[in-house]
């Protein structure tokens, strides 16, 4: 766990940043550490779908970890055998100061989620129809029986899923997303709909379970998921008068000049807030709650029952570029969470290679500076402030490589489904999740 910091002032928490994290070599604290390598693995280009394409990213995750070569084969090797790797304490507090935040804001108008029953990501609609992936006899009748489950408490937590259901947004989806982020395959914005980024969090699950890694659902996943779950997946939940308090903005200006002038880069609404509190797409719970104003204490709404914990034993990070997911391994090498993640682009790719965790910033400051690039006329350095709608979200994992990090995002609903600039981008709550358990020095090593 890790220790709780003082409060930073502006000064000394003010993040230098630069076109994105890999055009920003300049920071108000640098982050500096030897590079542990392990050995490189492509992910191969021979699937015929992405969803194969998926399995294989995990299963490539898996082997890097568990090579000879690797950072925890090596430490274990070490320990056994001395002397020791000079390999950065793993104890060692990370609360530092702030290393530099590096995440251009631009905003990327991408899949906004489409509303009703029927809705599918257009990228996962030519691989349902595959010929791999055509369905397995059905029952008819449990197939239209979760087709018609209710968006009610006791319809999403009584529906069952069954071989032959459709794509689309369905109780049954929503209730499979969560049970996913329980068990640390994370799904990203729980929405209720076939997306990317839940078949990557089934195809992670399943390799993490030992289960046949298909990205697809079927009895055996099925079976896994639910077992030793007596807790309803969605809940009642009393919005209080903090809720409605704030503190709330009342909209986030696009020119960073405005934006530093701001007291805190906040929420702007309270539907936001609630979204990110129950790791919820903003839409998908105004459209579950149609009757709900969002503006008085004491109304009742429906939200998703998720976790806000990660397993303690976290030594090596993996982020592939490839899959858009970030997986995390403990120190046997198996692998036990993972996260939705956007990850570089081709304009302005991550770094390659292995590094290390350099230190923890909650809240942190971002420092514009025109050098790097210039945004809304802005000829003059400029500190935004801290707060979730903040270019970095409101955590940044500081990595050994200069101005390189992995951070949260203003824009939830968007990640993996997008570009970064350099970074390792995840929601804000999966980034929060994160930093309560890493530990400076943990390797984190980027895959094509």
């Amino acid at each position: 766990m890790l220790a709780l910091r003082k409060p930073y002032n502006k000064l000394s928490l003010s993040l230098g940043i630069g076109l994105a994290c890999a055009l920003a070599p300049v920071a108000y604290a640098q982050n500096n550490s030897t590079e542990i390598p392990i050995e490189s693995y492509r992910l191969s280009q021979s699937a015929s779908n992405q969803t194969t394409q998926q399995a294989e990213a995990a299963q490539q995750a898996v082997q890097v970890a568990q090579s000879p070569n690797s950072l925890q084969n090596r430490l274990n090797a070490a320990q056994s055998n001395p002397p020791a790797l000079d390999v950065a304490d793993a104890t060692t507090d990370v609360a530092q100061a702030p290393v530099a935040a590096t995440e251009d804001a631009s905003s990327n108008a991408d899949n906004t989620v489409a509303s009703g029953t029927g809705y599918a990501d257009p990228e996962v609609a030519a691989l349902e129809n595959s010929p791999e992936n055509k369905a397995m006899p059905t029952d008819s009748a449990s197939v239209e029986a979760a087709k018609n489950a209710k968006w009610t408490l006791d319809g999403i937590n009584n529906t069952t899923w069954a071989q032959g259901i459709e794509k689309g947004r369905l109780p049954i989806f929503a209730k499979i997303q969560v049970l996913l982020n329980r068990k640390h395959a994370s799904p990203g914005a729980i929405d209720g709909a076939t997306g990317m980024n839940t078949l990557k969090a089934i195809s992670t699950y399943q390799t993490m379970n030992n289960l046949n890694a298909t990205g697809k659902m079927d009895q055996q996943t099925w079976d896994s998921l639910t077992a030793g779950q007596t807790k309803p997946v969605f809940v009642e939940y009393t919005i209080t008068a903090a809720d409605i308090k704030g503190p709330y903005a009342s909209s986030i200006p696009s020119n960073y000049a405005q934006q530093a002038k701001m007291k805190g880069l906040y929420y702007t609404r309270v539907t936001e807030m609630l979204g990110e509190r129950f790791h919820m797409d903003e839409n998908f719970l105004q459209k579950l709650n149609p009757n709900a104003t969002f503006k008085k204490a004491g109304e009742k709404i429906i939200v998703a029952n998720v976790r806000n914990d990660l397993p303690e034993d976290i030594h090596l990070i993996i982020a592939h570029k490839g899959a858009k997911q970030l997986y995390l391994f403990n120190s046997k090498n198996k692998m036990i969470a993972s996260f939705p993640a956007t990850i570089g682009s081709s304009d302005t790719p991550s770094p390659e290679g292995t590094y290390t965790v350099k230190n923890v910033a909650p809240n942190p400051w971002y420092g514009y500076n025109p050098k790097n690039f210039v945004q809304g006329g802005n000829m003059k350095p400029l500190s935004l402030p801290p707060g979730p709608n903040n270019p970095v979200g409101n955590m940044w994992i500081g990595l050994s490589k200069p101005s390189f990090g992995i951070h949260g995002t203003p824009n939830p609903s968007l990640i993996s489904k997008t570009a970064s600039h350099g970074c390792i981008r995840l929601t804000n709550w999966d980034a929060n999740d994160l930093a309560k358990r890493v530990e400076k020095g943990i390797t984190v090593k980027f895959l094509e």
